[in-house]
C-alpha cells in the first residue's frame, strides 16, 4: 500500500512538473507566443520594423530580436537558438544537412528585394561608378582615387564593411569571385551604423551598407544617417554615356533590376508547425506585409497591386 501512496505521489508529482513546463513554454501560434529572431545586422531596420509592426496587430507576440554577421545569424538559426532568421541567401547543402540531420524540413521564403549601397563622405565629389571600376578595385587593379574616372579626391581607396562575415562584404566578393582578400584595403567596423560614420570622417572611404539603413525617408533614424553622405550611382555599361546610365539602389532601380548589386531577402524557418515564424512569414508575402516592405523602400516579393477604377 505504501508502494502504491508512493508509486502516486511520484505520479502526480510528474504531471505537476510537465503542467509547469507547458505554462513557462507554451506553445507558440501565429497570433501568439514568443520566439527568437536572428538577423544580419545589415537587417537590422527591416526587421526591427516588420516585428513591431506585427507585435502591434497582435499583442500577445513578442520577438526577442538577435542582430549577428549572417553566417553567425544563420548558425543560431539552425543550432536552435532562434525559430527564424532573416538574412541575403538560403542555406548551403551543408546548412540544410544540419536540419535534415534534426529532422527538420526548415523552409526558406523571399520576402523583398534589397541592394548593397556604397555611400562616400560630402566632401567626395566621385559619385559615380561602373562595375568595371568597382572590380578593378576588388581584383587590386585599381588602388587609388585618381584611377577612378571624375572626382576630385586623391589618395588611396578604403573599402569599408561592417563586419568580415557579414552579407555585404561576402555578396560582393561572390558577385567578382574574390577568394581572398589579403592585400585588399578593407576596413571591417561592427555594424552598417558604423560604416556610415566611418565614412562621412574619411573622404577616401567607400562605405557598403544594406539599403535599408538609409532607405526609409519617413523614419528620424534614417534621415539622420542619410545626412553628410552620398549614395554613389552604378553603371553595368563599361562605357557609360550620361548619368541616366547609372543608377542607385532605391525602391524603383530594385523593382526593374536597374540596379546591378541588388539582392534577395529571404526569412529562413526551423519551425515545425503553424507558429509565430510562420505567421510573420505569411503577413510579409500578403497584402498589408507588401505595403510595409514598400514603406521600407525596398521591392516586395510580391508587390501590392493597386487597383484604379474608372467611372
Amino acid at each position: 500500500m505504501k508502494r502504491l501512496i508512493a508509486l502516486l505521489g511520484i505520479g502526480l508529482s510528474l504531471g505537476t512538473y510537465l503542467a509547469s513546463c507547458q505554462e513557462e513554454h507554451p506553445a507558440d501560434t501565429p497570433s501568439q507566443g514568443r520566439i527568437t529572431v536572428a538577423a544580419d545586422e545589415s537587417y537590422r531596420l527591416l526587421t526591427e520594423e516588420i516585428t513591431k509592426t506585427y507585435q502591434l496587430l497582435y499583442p500577445r507576440t513578442k520577438f526577442d530580436l538577435v542582430f549577428k554577421p549572417e553566417r553567425e545569424a544563420i548558425n543560431l538559426m539552425l543550432n536552435d537558438k532562434a525559430r527564424i532568421c532573416v538574412v541575403s541567401r538560403k542555406l548551403t547543402p551543408n546548412e540544410q544537412q544540419v536540419l535534415v540531420q534534426q529532422k527538420i524540413k526548415g523552409s526558406s521564403t523571399r520576402i523583398a528585394t534589397d541592394g548593397v549601397a556604397l555611400i562616400t563622405s560630402k566632401a567626395n565629389t566621385d559619385t559615380l561608378m561602373t562595375m568595371r571600376e568597382l572590380r578593378g578595385l576588388f581584383t587590386k587593379q585599381l588602388t587609388n582615387w585618381s584611377q577612378l574616372s571624375g572626382g576630385n579626391q586623391q589618395g588611396p581607396v578604403t573599402l569599408v564593411f561592417d563586419n568580415a562575415n557579414s552579407s555585404n562584404l561576402d555578396y560582393i566578393l561572390q558577385t567578382f569571385g574574390i577568394k581572398d582578400i589579403t592585400g585588399l584595403p578593407v576596413y571591417t567596423v561592427k555594424s552598417n551604423k558604423q560604416v556610415i560614420e566611418y565614412v562621412r570622417q574619411h573622404a577616401g572611404a567607400i562605405g557598403f551598407i544594406g539599403v535599408n539603413w538609409i532607405s526609409d525617408g519617413d523614419t528620424v533614424l534614417s534621415a539622420e544617417l542619410s545626412k553628410d553622405i552620398q549614395v554613389v550611382g552604378i553603371s553595368e555599361k563599361e562605357n557609360p554615356r550620361s548619368r541616366a546610365d547609372y543608377f542607385q539602389p532605391f525602391q524603383r532601380a530594385l523593382g526593374l533590376k536597374d540596379y546591378p548589386l541588388r539582392r534577395d531577402v529571404y526569412i529562413l524557418s526551423r519551425e515545425a508547425h503553424p507558429g509565430l515564424g510562420s505567421g510573420l512569414t505569411n503577413y510579409l508575402i500578403r497584402d498589408a506585409g507588401s505595403i510595409l516592405i514598400e514603406k521600407l523602400g525596398l521591392w516586395p516579393a510580391i508587390p501590392y497591386n493597386r487597383e484604379v477604377f474608372l467611372k
